[in-house]
């Protein structure tokens, strides 16, 4: 246990402080983590990493693309364990009957004779992928922006944005203590 402690602090906790510490905003890693997770679960094992950098360079600006891709990596236990409810939820959709995980079948498809049940069970599970996406993204946006708020909040440097409105706070508000009669002057984002 202590072996995956310290894979995830090293491989996912570290790199999100980092950018965290950096000034991201909230809004934009809620997105990028929510998105990270939603492509990363992708029913179809060794796409995640391409869908998500042509994600990223669709988006650009919008999203941060390490979040994004930190999370859809570490998501990939997460999509290993849902590619059978996704194919559940495609033939569910499409009135089709289930694929068989047995070892006869698996033997068949091994030898070749179920190439085409392959086939339409891998475009089954993209189906139920698609529709459960929005939901998973809303979702996982909805409980990550308070987690970012307060993460921003305390550990979060000066916001990179030139959105993100600035305050100036005056350090020496008497006119005595400054010779321009303004005093030092403090810069940071809300």
């Amino acid at each position: 246990m202590a072996v995956v402690l310290a894979w995830l602090n090293a491989r996912v906790v570290d790199p999100v402080m980092q950018v965290i510490q950096r000034g991201a905003e909230p809004k934009q890693l809620a997105f990028s983590a929510a998105l990270g997770l939603t492509i990363g679960i992708f029913p179809i094992c060794g796409t995640t990493v391409i869908i998500g950098g042509i994600v990223v360079a669709a988006l650009g600006a919008r999203c941060n693309a390490v979040t994004l891709m930190v999370l859809n990596l570490a998501a990939t236990p997460l999509e290993l364990s849902l590619i059978i409810p996704f194919l559940r939820l495609g033939e569910a959709l499409t009135g089709s009957d289930p694929f068989p995980l047995t070892s006869d079948a698996f033997k068949m498809v091994i030898t070749g004779h179920a190439s085409k049940d392959v086939l339409l069970s891998i475009v089954h599970a993209m189906l139920g992928w698609l529709v459960a996406a929005p939901v998973v993204l809303a979702v996982l946006y909805t409980v990550f922006m308070p987690c970012f708020k307060y993460l921003v909040g305390r550990f979060g440097g000066i916001p990179s944005s030139p959105r993100t409105p600035m305050k100036v706070v005056l350090l020496c508000p008497n006119e005595s203590e400054s010779e321009n009669g303004l005093g030092p002057l403090l810069v940071h984002g809300d």
